[in-house]
């Protein structure tokens, strides 16, 4: 099963109760808690958090190792037939739906990484800010419409697998896919009131600033990780390595942050309400009567 829904929802708690309920085991589904080091910013469950159940691929990456939905999805079917030979209910926790979809629906085998490809496309973007989504749009207009215009790392590969493969990258997608096998979904996705969302993510991004999330960034500078790491692109930390770096104020970072957190939840929202079979969850992971539905639902499923 699977627990989802737009950042600061809630999810881990729902996704540790319903563990703690059903004798479970988590599996992370945020493409950055992957990375080591990388933990205020992407919201990492806490230490106790992590000690109330089992989890798996959180902190499994360095940062300058490359991952990919592919990638991912071969860690978490490995992870999810491991936690069924415990006799143990896996658990599908996170917000990156792309990753949900590749799991559950399959994912078409792509072509291979272009490095020369890459940097030109990387040149022309630093030249015209927003050549990468204007280029996919003429190439592959689906695609583009799911594409947030500054996401230049899936705006490369998707103008990629168009250039490698002569067809638009969504029709790519759809070919040749090998979906999860033996097991029967349920995904739970949650759906706070939107003011309260705004809330929220407001307040969760002051707590990583007073958290020491610049402290944490200098932190990983100091240990020698390169600015250019696929983690500092994400949330949260491109505004800390601007504020270091002088090219913002920690407040301007801060509410930058905020700002650009409640955008990236509403596309997580439109994401999911194109997904098939979903049941919707009206309220946060932490809200009782949130918690006794989801219950239901799973108790109908596995008794």
């Amino acid at each position: 099963m699977a627990v989802a829904g737009p950042t600061a929802s809630g999810k881990s708690h729902l996704a540790i109760r319903i563990a703690l309920q059903f004798n479970g085991e988590i599996v992370n589904c945020d493409s950055l808690q992957l990375y080591r080091g990388f933990d205020i910013g992407t919201a990492k469950p806490r230490a106790e958090e992590l000690a109330l159940a089992s989890h798996h691929l959180i902190s499994v990456l360095e940062p300058d190792q490359d991952s990919n939905a592919g990638h991912w999805t071969r860690l978490a079917a490995e992870a999810i037939r491991g936690i069924s030979a415990r006799g143990a209910l896996p658990i599908i926790a996170g917000g990156t739906g792309f990753y949900l979809r590749a799991l559950l629906d399959g994912l078409s085998p792509g072509p291979e990484r272009d490095s020369g490809l890459r940097a030109r496309l990387s040149r022309a973007e630093q030249r015209r800010k927003g050549f990468l989504h204007r280029l996919l749009s003429r190439l592959d207009p689906p695609t583009a419409g799911r594409i947030h215009p500054n996401d230049t790392n899936k705006l490369t590969r998707a103008i990629e697998i168009c250039a490698a493969s002569g067809s638009p990258a969504s029709e790519v997608f759809n070919r040749g896919r090998t979906p999860l096998e033996g097991y029967t979904a349920l995904k739970l996705v949650l759906n706070p009131p939107r003011d309260a969302l705004h809330e929220a993510i407001a307040a969760r991004t002051a707590r990583m600033w007073n958290a020491g999330l610049l402290e944490e960034v200098r932190g990983l500078l100091a240990a020698g990780v390169s600015p250019a790491s696929k983690p500092f692109e994400s949330l949260g930390y491109k505004e800390a390595l601007a504020c270091i770096e002088g090219r913002m104020s920690p407040q301007q970072a801060i509410e930058r942050t905020t700002i650009e957190t409640r955008q990236y939840a509403k596309r997580q929202i439109i994401w999911f309400r194109r997904e098939p079979h979903v049941c919707w969850l009206d309220g946060f992971g932490f809200d009782a009567r949130v918690q006794e539905r989801a219950f239901e639902l799973i108790s109908s499923l596995v008794s």
